[in-house]
């Protein structure tokens, strides 16, 4: 029920709840944001023609229209998988400095560009291997970490001018005091003095019990920053004096279901857990529906090719807080529980405005992915709303009876309202985007980067392990001059269980007979290897496992046909001939449960037998962290 427009005569009366603030106001709101990244959740929107992306941005950021979110959290690339990809990192090698890799360059600059105020903030859910120095931990020579994230935050003001307002302290293997502490000096010595701290972006403990023990700690975090707390808090961490944010939280499948998570948490993080900020895993799925956690964005934007897109309820949920609320105004302490299920909170800018939403969403129509949601009751109710103190002539802009400073509502189940002397909300709209539509079945791309020249990714290719980016050939002036090439050289610090070879995916999961095509060239001699492949069934936190019908072949004169990305169930193997630093035409072919391949136009093998996966997406990839590029990629799905 968004809108701002719900009753037109008076209610009986119902149990009674004071808006007061006589008493003294309560914390000062923050705001209500999402996350791009942790990861690669935004990857498809950026190949969105227009006018199709500016909308959906529209909806996203644009104050008074969609969500008009007021924070927008970003992940800094680590070139390691995070979820749904791999995102690259400004510094691949230690000595190398790009501040034009990847879209969240682009996003925070959109979102800025519609609405100047917009807080923005970085976390690192992963580090190049140079930062590791050969381990699979930041920590071990925390100096060199904090200069990498400052570098990052040193290079969004001078390429992009941007002013990231707070860095994140990510989860529990990357929670470091020392680190934390170093950090603050790192910023300070650098003039970033207003960029803040959040940690740690994980549980309440142990950063609550750490920083009311550590002095110089509780000086150098700002905010106490929480995953999915089940809009619960602890009482250490009220006592810290500290801010607190639920700095992740919803991931939830977006129906009307995953919009009742959302307008529950938004209420009762503050209600039960003084929460004054709440941060949603993640803004938009503009990943592909298969991969893990698919729709659990505030929207829904996985179609470039079509330029189809869904305005999901979450979106509108968010509208009821964000477009009558701003950051800095302040929740009053008369805040709380209906008697009779659901919550209420009040805000107010101090100045005469006063907003308050209501939800009474049932157990079932609210259920978030995590944590478990314990039984309870809700039912349709009358309440009415006393307003004392300040608020006791306040005017409503919704067509509510206000007598004597009193106003009742009748309150069905599954509902939210908001009540607001704020008179410029909207539900904006445009018209209807085109029909969605399955990847096209006939697909080219010749890595031509004047085709994109804003990004350093081909489009609708979602990595996810290693890094593939656009790469002139300066040396060859033939053919194969503009290149899509793998440059992730090392092992990432990694957050989730990165593959041992490098993999990017795209198309449709449900293509099972198909032909695949590509050049590609193995730019380490003796040890390179590359292989395109079909039918590849999974991707995300589970890439290690991924089986599909694999072409490799390699640098040492030899071929292998393997079931798995790892390599393990080989279907067939033999010589090719292929050595370094040459360009080979590779072609795939599978129809039912045959395949068969082509080097340079000549057969190589042909009617290896196969059963599993019977479907999936087109890769590309390499045997190893290593460099390798790849031209001329086509596609002709038969079914």
């Amino acid at each position: 029920n968004y809108s701002t427009q719900h009753r037109e005569t008076c209610v009986c009366l119902g149990v009674d709840y004071d808006l007061d603030d006589r008493t003294g106001l309560g914390r000062s709101f923050d705001g209500i944001g999402a996350l791009s990244g942790g990861g690669a959740t935004s990857r498809l929107l950026v190949n969105y023609a227009e006018p199709y992306r500016s909308q959906i941005l529209d909806y996203l950021f644009k104050p008074k229209f969609g969500a008009s979110l007021q924070i927008l959290k970003v992940e800094i690339g680590g070139d390691a998988q995070t979820t749904d990809g791999t995102e690259p990192s400004h510094m691949h090698y230690e000595d190398d400095e790009n501040y034009f890799r990847g879209y969240e360059w682009w996003l925070m600059r959109e979102a800025k560009k519609r609405n100047p105020n917009i807080t923005l903030i970085g976390l690192p859910w992963a580090f190049p291997g140079w930062v590791g120095n050969g381990e699979n931990w930041p920590y071990s020579f925390p100096d060199i970490t904090a200069s990498y994230v400052v570098s990052w935050i040193l290079g969004a003001k001078q390429y992009h001018d941007l002013d990231i307002d707070y860095v994140g302290i990510w989860n529990e293997r990357h929670f470091n005091n020392k680190y934390i502490k170093l950090l603050r000096y790192t910023l300070d010595k650098r003039g970033l003095e207003r960029v803040k701290i959040i940690a740690s972006d994980n549980l309440w403990e142990p950063i609550t019990s750490v920083v009311i023990a550590d002095k110089e700690l509780q000086d150098a975090v700002e905010i106490l920053g929480v995953h999915y707390p089940g809009t619960n808090t602890v009482p250490k961490a009220l006592k810290t004096g500290k801010k607190l944010w639920s700095s992740e939280d919803y991931s939830t499948f977006n129906d009307n279901v995953g919009g009742g998570c959302w307008a529950r948490i938004l209420n009762q993080n503050y209600v039960n857990g003084k929460m004054t900020a709440t941060i949603s895993w993640n803004l938009v799925s503009s990943y592909y529906d298969d991969l893990p956690f698919g729709r659990d964005g505030l929207m829904t934007a996985n179609e470039p090719w079509s330029g189809n897109y869904v305005v999901e309820s979450p979106i509108w949920i968010t509208a009821h807080t964000t477009q009558f609320t701003e950051p800095g105004w302040v929740y009053l302490q008369t805040v709380g529980h209906f008697t009779h299920g659901g919550s209420y909170v009040a805000l107010t800018d101090e100045r005469g405005n006063l907003t308050i939403i209501t939800e009474t969403m049932t157990h079932d129509h609210s259920v978030c992915i995590r944590p478990p949601l314990p039984p309870y009751n809700v039912t349709a109710q009358n309440v009415t709303f006393h307003l004392k103190g300040t608020f006791v002539s306040v005017f409503f802009s919704v067509c509510v009876c206000v007598i004597e400073g009193s106003f009742s509502i009748e309150l069905d189940v599954d509902e939210v309202y908001t009540f607001t002397t704020v008179r410029n909300g909207q539900r904006g709209s445009y018209p209807d985007p085109p029909s969605s539509a399955p990847f096209p079945k006939s697909y080219k791309d010749d890595f031509d980067v004047s085709g994109n020249p804003y990004f350093s990714e081909a489009p609708n290719f979602a990595d996810q392990t290693g890094v593939f980016e656009y790469f002139t050939n300066l040396t060859d002036p033939g053919p194969h001059v503009s290149t899509l090439r793998q440059v992730v050289t090392q092992r990432p610090v990694t957050w989730v269980a990165d593959a041992d070879q490098t993999i990017s995916v795209i198309g449709d999961y449900k293509w099972h007979d198909l032909m695949v095509s590509c050049d590609i060239y193995m730019e380490a001699v003796h040890t390179g290897g590359v292989f395109i492949a079909v039918r590849v069934d999974k991707g995300g936190g589970v890439i290690r496992s991924t089986r599909g019908i694999f072409f490799w072949v390699y640098a040492d004169g030899t071929y292998k046909v393997t079931n798995d990305l790892s390599g393990m169930t080989v279907l067939a193997e033999g010589l090719s001939g292929t050595r370094a630093r040459v360009w080979y035409k590779l072609t795939l072919t599978v129809k039912g449960n045959y395949a068969s391949a082509d080097l340079n136009g000549y057969p190589l093998w042909k009617n290896a037998v196969l059963w599993e996966p019977r479907h999936g997406w087109v890769a590309i990839g390499t045997s190893s962290f290593e460099l390798a590029q790849f031209d001329n990629f086509a596609i002709e799905a038969l079914a």
